[in-house]
């Protein structure tokens, strides 16, 4: 599928490779890991329903802090 010709083909282009941009930034930052959680739980078809997305980060944080590990920030 190509893009239309002329600056509205242009402008489809560019904002196609920010979003391509924001989900690479967003998978270095860690901020798709709830995401890849819920994938991870629907595919090994656990008994148990998800946690939510606030209790998910809430013990992401909380392994973290208990288990420190070399991280850039």
């Amino acid at each position: 599928m190509s893009a239309a010709p002329g600056p509205a083909g242009l402008l489809h282009s560019v904002a196609g490779a920010f979003r391509g941009f924001a989900r690479y930034v967003q998978g270095v930052m860690g901020a798709d890991a709830y995401r890849k959680y819920l994938e991870h739980h629907a595919a090994e078809g656990h008994g148990t329903p998800p946690l939510d997305e606030r209790a998910f980060w809430r013990d992401r944080t909380d392994r973290q802090d208990s288990n420190p590990q070399g991280r850039c920030c």
